[in-house]
């Protein structure tokens, strides 16, 4: 991929995973700043802190489309890698330049690059994500979980292209999760439906 693609590519990408949709929508029905609510995270699971499942149900399933459409524009309008627009989508959610880049930890937007690059992964990852969380209620551990089992999908599906950017994504998801990590080494991370 040239330069004249890849910069539209990347560029395109960025701005789509850069809009904070959970912010915007806490905000718009009057919940005021998300970011003074919970951990301050502008994701699904902080605006579901606030007690409003269906805007926590809005949030993520806007941030997992900005994510499928990265990769959808970078694909079919832009003639690009589709996986370097998935990539800068996550990484446009999670320093988001509005926001002086501190947005939110990636795992929704990534189901959403993931569903757009093979639908296969797509599903592997929602089924790990859903299946963690009914399990433990730990949305930390069931978000990192899914993002690791998307480049091993993507490689047992053939999907071999992928796997660089996807490994490099569930790196990123990992380490915005550190925090979450010493919580569940600590046993004091909160589950969902608490008010920690």
């Amino acid at each position: 991929m040239d330069l004249a693609t890849l910069l539209p590519v990347l560029f395109a990408g960025y701005l789509l995973g850069s809009i904070p949709f959970g912010l915007l929508l806490t905000s718009l029905t009057g919940g005021g700043d998300l970011r003074s609510v919970g951990s301050g995270n502008i994701g699904a699971t902080n605006v579901l802190r606030t007690g409003r499942k269906g805007l926590a149900a809005a949030t993520l399933l806007l941030d997992l489309g900005k994510g499928f459409a990265a990769v959808w524009l970078a694909r079919h309008v832009l003639g690009g890698d589709p996986a370097i627009g998935g990539l800068a989508a996550v990484i446009g959610h999670c320093f988001p330049v509005w926001l002086k880049f501190k947005g939110g930890k990636g795992v929704a937007t990534l189901m959403g690059v993931a569903l757009g690059l093979a639908w296969p992964i797509g599903a592997v990852y929602a089924a790990v994500w859903l299946g963690m969380l009914a399990g433990t209620r730990i949305s930390s551990l069931s978000g990192m979980s899914a993002a690791v089992s998307a480049p091993i999908a993507a490689w047992a599906l053939g999907h071999t292209a992928f796997v660089p950017v996807l490994v490099a994504l569930a790196v990123l998801v990992i380490w915005l999760h550190r925090a979450n990590i010493a919580r569940l080494r600590a046993g004091t991370e909160p589950k969902v439906g608490s008010k920690g």
